[in-house]
């Protein structure tokens, strides 16, 4: 036998080997890119021709690229030899695509599809898929709790198709979900950020869920939670004050507890307050002993009335400056929070960062002195821990 036919012999035993067999049509695939076209995006999937997937189908909303070279797609199988002698791809099935056995195949090999969401019904959505009604239940629509339902109409989503069974006539019951498919998505992310997390950190996410104690932000498949007392320098009553839904913020992991209980997932404690310069820095330019100034009774404690003087800047008026030479047992009955009140600063302790104040304009500077240790057990009891992260992660769940 010559060269050329034991060539000729390798070749063919080459191309008959396990590695280049042809997928069969309807076959769920994995490949790796390998260029990415005006029209198309070639993947090798280890076969004998290379697989061919049309460009929209990983184009986002706004047309941009959603895939590199090199990254790995799975995908089925719809023909085995189609455009240009290749294998076609399909990653989810969209309009114009022959509704019964374009159904049939996504829901049994578990392939997105395209729908539009036409309007809400009781218990969910009706939503148009492959020119046919399907339903989708409210809770599926999204990852989280939703507020609001008619946000999503008219909008157009993938869905995976969780119940197909033939209904009246030629009609099919068609049942979908979107948040299987945001899940595997948000799990691929969590996978990769979760990498990358470490104290300190500082990090760009979106605040998904608004609490009374916090905002929960999306970093990317995982999501963080910013209590109140860390949202900037300054005391608000209601997170709401400071972001809203969907705001962009910037944020410093302050903590990361390891996974636990039934959702078995890190509990992950932020701050925006790190990111904002202490107004301490520059308190001896806005606040100084003797001064008369106007400010915000911000809480009420049984030994005084904390008092903002200035954004982020908080003294303490003790109880024996607050009635004006008369007797109370409480803050309570003669100051309200919220209230507004003309007080005289008394003491400015910048490196135990502390401000003694009084209502009483003639107040002794000797009287702040005392009140120093009051306002450092007070802050200790106030602001020196907000409990676990798990406790505040309660009202969540």
């Amino acid at each position: 036998m010559s060269d050329n036919t034991d060539f000729a012999a390798l070749l063919d035993e080459y191309d008959a080997g396990p590695q280049k067999k042809n997928p069969k049509v309807g076959q769920m695939i994995s490949g790796k890119i390998l260029s990415i076209g005006t029209q198309n995006v070639f993947v090798d999937i280890g076969a004998k021709s290379e697989g061919i997937l049309d460009l929209a189908e990983v184009l986002d909303s706004e047309g941009k690229v959603t895939v590199n070279e090199g990254d790995t797609i799975e995908a089925r199988v719809v023909e085995t030899d189609g455009k240009a002698g290749g294998i076609v791809l399909q990653r989810k099935v969209s309009r114009g695509a022959d509704a019964a056995s374009a159904l049939g195949g996504a829901f049994e090999h578990g392939l997105p599809v395209e729908g539009v969401v036409q309007e809400t019904i009781k218990g969910g959505f009706n939503v148009q898929v492959a020119g046919m009604r399907a339903f989708c239940p409210v809770s599926q629509i999204d990852s989280r709790y939703v507020e609001d339902p008619e946000v999503f109409v008219g909008k157009r989503f993938d869905f995976v198709i969780t119940k197909l069974e033939p209904g009246r006539g030629k009609n099919m019951n068609v049942v979908v979900s979107r948040r299987q498919l945001l899940e595997k998505e948000n799990a691929v992310k969590a996978a990769e950020i979760r990498k990358t997390l470490e104290i300190g950190k500082v990090m760009t996410g979106v605040v998904t869920t608004l609490k009374d104690y916090g905002a929960f932000v999306d970093l990317g498949g995982l999501e963080g939670l910013v209590h109140i007392s860390e949202m900037g320098h300054h005391r608000i009553s209601h997170p709401s004050e400071k972001v809203a839904v969907g705001d962009k913020v910037e944020v410093q992991i302050k903590a990361i507890e390891p996974p636990s209980g039934k959702r078995n997932e890190e509990k992950i404690s932020l701050s925006m307050k790190s990111m904002e310069a202490s107004p301490w820095l520059s308190v001896g330019d806005k606040v100084k002993a003797g001064s008369k100034m106007t400010g915000v009774i911000t809480r009420l404690q049984p030994f005084g009335a904390f008092v903002e003087i200035a954004p982020g800047l908080e003294g303490l008026v003790h109880i024996s400056q607050l009635g004006a030479d008369r007797r109370i047992n409480h803050p309570s009955q003669v100051v309200k929070e919220g209230q507004s009140v003309e007080v005289k600063v008394v003491l400015v302790d910048t490196q135990a960062q502390r401000i003694s104040l009084s209502m009483n304009m003639n107040a002794d500077p000797d009287r702040g002195k005392a009140d120093s240790k009051t306002i450092q057990e007070a802050n200790a009891k106030s602001g020196g821990s907000m409990g676990t992260f798990a406790d505040l992660l309660k009202g969540k769940v």
